[in-house]
């Protein structure tokens, strides 16, 4: 499998199957409290504290969708909204060339910066470009569907 440029294994790998296991069992206990605020206590067995956390269900949410990631061995990178990404960085994240990015930077489809010869791309404005073009493919393969079904 290849990683795109920006991509950090978990600590320089994939994870291993217990590691799998491990997140797989760890959303099905987040998903179990899902609902209201759930509370995670951690027991440490060497100081033997333990510390407990509120978690909120947004904040659960988003712990589950990262833990699913891992739980089918997908590597998986956390990317700020605010964070300026490189043109290959953008590329890898919406799975198209760097050549291509270029060629919708000049036609200015997404904002970009320069830092001195290069382009930079906030996340925030990449993601919403991204979420443009997947609800336009989206309205488009809608309609072909609905041309479909007129056909038969």
């Amino acid at each position: 499998m290849t990683l795109p440029a920006y991509a950090e294994e978990l600590g320089g790998r994939l994870p291993s199957a217990s590691e799998k296991a491990a997140a797989n069992h760890l959303r099905q206990l987040l998903a179990s409290h899902a609902a209201g605020d759930a509370k995670l206590r951690v027991f440490d067995e060497q100081t033997r504290r333990s510390a407990e956390v509120t978690l909120s269900p947004a904040l659960s949410g988003l712990l589950m969708e990262l833990l699913r990631h891992i739980g089918r061995g997908d590597a998986v990178t956390l990317v700020p909204v605010h964070q300026m990404l490189t043109t290959q960085q953008a590329a890898d994240i919406l799975n198209v060339s760097r050549p291509f990015l270029i060629s919708l930077l000049e036609k200015g489809e997404m904002p970009h910066t320069s830092v001195g010869r290069h382009r930079r791309i906030k996340a925030e404005d990449l993601f919403a470009y991204k979420r443009a073009r997947d609800n336009n493919r989206s309205k488009h393969l809608g309609e072909l569907a609905e041309l479909d079904a007129d056909l038969l």
